[in-house]
């Protein structure tokens, strides 16, 4: 359910490379999201490992124990109303529903996700609030930093302007 830009490797070179560059943790990746509750900070940083929920395989979760390094940047764009917030995330590494399980973590779930937030959403949703803004690469053949920027699709736009009217 998350939306945006995507990269598919049409060769095995340039999916060893741009595997390598994943694992150098070299990649530019930048999500948008509507979150539940206000942050108390403008801006912070989740560094906290995520594996299999030993209460439920199907979910990931926080795990201290099993779970691997993950580290996931966030930053208020906007206070929407005393609700949610926009947010921009930025990841360092690249774990499994990453943004969401962090999200929930310090109690800021994304609109739209019954997985890892409230099982009810106040909105008409298509998905979760998630959104792939940047994506940032060196390009497996030339060499060259390429960065694809995809806009808000147009559900997203139109609720954000719809909460940005009840604040």
């Amino acid at each position: 359910d998350t939306t945006g830009v995507l990269v598919v490797c049409k060769n095995d070179m340039a999916h060893k490379s741009l595997a390598e560059q994943l694992k150098e943790h070299s990649i530019t990746r930048k999500y948008e999201a509507i979150v539940y509750n206000n942050f108390t900070q403008e801006e912070g940083t989740v560094d906290a490992p995520i594996g299999r929920s030993p209460v439920d395989r199907k979910k990931m979760d926080v795990e201290p124990k099993n779970g691997k390094r993950a580290v996931t940047h966030y930053k208020v764009l906007s206070h929407l109303n005393h609700q949610v917030n926009h947010i921009e995330c930025q990841l360092e590494t690249g774990r499994t529903h990453q943004i969401r399980v962090h999200m929930a973590s310090i109690h800021h779930p994304l609109l739209g996700d019954c997985v890892y937030g409230p099982a009810k959403c106040p909105w008409t949703l298509q998905g979760q609030t998630l959104h792939a803004k940047i994506l940032g690469i060196i390009h497996p053949r030339t060499g060259k930093y390429m960065e694809f920027d995809a806009p808000l699709p147009e559900y997203f736009e139109n609720l954000l302007k719809k909460l940005r009217k009840m604040s």
